[in-house]
């Protein structure tokens, strides 16, 4: 184990070393918050590791705020563009000297898949634009997990779990009452995009599984976060109008989304999920929602009618019957 342990270390400072960037603050960073979560994480208790996946869920949450008051000063597309750029520049020190040595096709198979991650993410910021409950559209983004499977039928020709079709309808019930006005059951715009968004990004989870197999993790989520910002930045130019100054209360808005919300909340995810195991890391990354829905009844004084919290309790008993109970039946069989 301890053999182990010590190779992830090895090969990061390794691709470190090699890389053209200087080696300026920024980096150095980078590096001392890497090699403190890494080191902790090889002492992690189970209970330590569910905390840290814990705080991910809350850094998650706290993206939807950035997020949100980051657009109210640059166009959204130019964010999302700006944002995932600067996420892929940091990352691409760690695996210079293994993106050297992946296969041109490889290469183009990750820039594909960050196109469909692109179409996400786009639909999400557009319906975060337009949206009045940032709580309602994070449960409603929650739905991609349930979405993966059918599309993993469709494309892979891989079945369903029969618990799938115990919580899919109790989902569709949740949204169903998330839909719920003053004029009946009619899907707000806002709530159609967040939906398309869900669509995208269970379509993005289907590839992405099957070509971490053969790319490096690391190769693989800085190139697709490159072409995500790229196409971001295009679609901005093609259809957005630019301010002419920019306030800095919103460019420090920016940086908590880049540092806090992707760079450190995907590390933390990442090294809480190497301590948990598979029946808490499934329980508590459903409470990234949960957390949404406070934060911005907190921040932002959202209403939440009883019909919407009873739509949102329902799509999390959904993912709580999806994703917890294959690995609460191995927790039982094990005892």
């Amino acid at each position: 184990m301890k053999k182990e342990s010590k190779k992830p270390l090895r090969i990061f400072y390794s691709d470190f070393a090699t890389s053209p960037y200087p080696s300026h603050f920024c980096s150095v960073i980078m590096r001392a918050v890497l090699f403190f979560f890494t080191v902790w994480c090889e002492m992690l208790s189970e209970r330590r590791a569910s905390i840290i996946l814990l705080v991910a869920t809350v850094l998650a949450a706290w993206g939807w705020i950035f997020s949100k008051e980051a657009i109210l000063g640059l166009p959204p597309f130019g964010f999302i563009g700006l944002r995932f750029i600067a996420a892929s520049l940091c990352l691409m020190p760690f695996c210079f000297s293994q993106l050297k040595r992946v296969e041109r096709g490889n290469l183009i198979r990750a820039g594909g898949v960050g196109s469909i991650l692109a179409c996400a993410l786009l639909c999400w910021i557009y319906a975060m634009s337009v949206s009045t409950s940032l709580g309602e559209g994070a449960f409603i983004m929650s739905l991609s997990m349930l979405i993966v499977p059918p599309i993993a039928w469709l494309l892979f020709k891989q079945r369903p779990p029969r618990i799938f079709w115990v919580s899919m309808p109790i989902a569709v019930a949740g949204l169903a009452l998330l839909s719920l006005g003053g004029v009946g059951w009619q899907l707000s715009p806002s709530q159609i995009w967040f939906l398309l968004a869900a669509l995208f990004l269970a379509t993005h989870f289907n590839f992405n599984s099957q070509y971490a197999k053969s790319i490096p993790a690391l190769v693989l989520t800085s190139v697709q976060l490159f072409v995500t910002g790229v196409i971001a930045l295009a679609a901005s130019l093609l259809t957005e109008t630019w301010p002419e100054s920019v306030p800095t209360s919103i460019w420090g808005w920016f940086t908590l989304s880049v540092l806090v919300a992707t760079s450190l909340r995907y590390l933390m995810q990442t090294l809480g999920q190497k301590g948990a195991s598979a029946a808490n890391a499934a329980i508590i990354m459903i409470l990234e929602p949960v957390w949404t829905v406070i934060l911005s009844v907190v921040w932002y004084h959202e209403a939440m009618p009883a019909h919407k919290i009873a739509g949102c309790t329902l799509i999390l008993a959904s993912l709580l019957i999806y994703r917890g109970s294959e690995p609460l039946r191995r927790l039982l069989r094990s005892k």
